[in-house]
């Protein structure tokens, strides 16, 4: 009988164990879905290419004031390497603010890596072929100018590209994303596109290279001011953090309007550069939103706002250099 009772005994506690993996009987959260196709392209945050487009289509429109030619495979070219180091970068600060935790509470839209979705490899490998590609559309702007020196130029975009977020300590952390953002996604970018089509870089170049370096700097400020309480507990010490709340906001509105004082000098020459001031129907919102913003979450408008101004302005300059 004993021998009996320790048999039932022994299967009913085989009956009342949990089956299946233990982890999910006590309640542990499931694993994130993996990311969908819309979630590779939302990690691209399309809405920063227009930071892109429009030193390119500033340098061409200065490049055709030299020669009153369009250089259309050439622009197109340079056009292929902003926007693939654009997304190149973007794919990498995904990678590394996400390995770092610094996205654990992003405020704006998920990233892959923080979130899990995608695996920290992955979205290096897909950085790194964005970089690939940016560089192989370089190689044939060198080929074709036989300026073998802007392979090192090219060599620094990438590099910079990179350290923004990556290697053990980004510039993006210290502080000095917006000063290297205006020299590469405004001087180097205006003035290369130029250069590579007419070997000369006019004055026109040079104004159009700065207002187009504040606007994207515009646009870094406001996705800072946007996660500047999240980059304070993350210890990332960007521009934002060092200088506050108010003072950025002071700044942002300084680099939104000194393009269209540009522009309003340049119109003295090139009337059509007036058609610039149509910018300020997507400029003037942003700056109100920056002002007057509650929750982070709306700055997320008004950086959609701000590089459509960018690229806004960077069409009508175009117009106007080529009218």
């Amino acid at each position: 009988m004993a021998g009996k009772t320790r048999k039932t005994r022994t299967s009913t506690a085989k009956r009342q164990q949990p089956r299946g993996n233990p982890r999910k009987a006590q309640g542990a959260p499931p694993p994130p879905p993996k990311a969908t196709a819309r979630d590779w392209i939302g990690a691209a945050r399309l809405r920063t290419l227009p930071l892109a487009i429009t030193p390119v289509l500033i340098g061409t429109g200065a490049a055709r004031l030299v020669d009153n030619q369009f250089h259309w495979v050439i622009a197109l070219t340079c056009l292929a390497v902003a926007v693939f180091l654009q997304i190149g970068v973007n794919y990498a600060n995904d990678y590394s603010d996400g390995i770092r935790g610094t996205d654990d509470f992003r405020v704006g839209p998920a990233r892959l890596t923080a979130s899990r979705r995608a695996k920290p490899r992955t979205v290096l490998i897909v950085a790194l072929v964005f970089f690939a590609l940016a560089g192989l559309a370089g190689v044939a702007l060198v080929i074709r100018s036989q300026q073998w020196w802007l392979l090192l130029v090219g060599a620094a975009c990438i590099a910079a590209a990179w350290f923004y977020t990556g290697g053990k300590r980004p510039y993006g952390y210290a502080g000095l994303g917006e000063l290297f953002v205006f020299v590469f996604f405004g001087l180097v970018a205006t003035v290369g596109t130029t250069w590579v089509q007419v070997l000369s870089i006019p004055q026109e170049a040079w104004f159009g290279a700065v207002a187009a370096g504040f606007l994207a700097v515009a646009v870094l400020l406001a996705n800072n001011l946007r996660d500047i309480d999240q980059d304070k507990v993350a210890g990332k010490k960007t521009l934002s953090v060092r200088i506050g709340k108010r003072a950025t906001q002071v700044l942002f509105t300084a680099l939104v309007l000194l393009p269209f004082a540009i522009a309003v000098f340049l119109a003295q020459f090139y009337p059509g550069a007036w058609l610039t001031l149509m910018a300020l129907l997507a400029a003037l919102p942003a700056i109100l939103i920056v002002w007057t913003y509650r929750a982070p979450r709306e700055l997320v408008t008004a950086l959609a706002l701000t590089s459509l101004t960018s690229v806004a302005y960077g069409a009508f300059l175009f117009w106007a250099f080529i009218g």
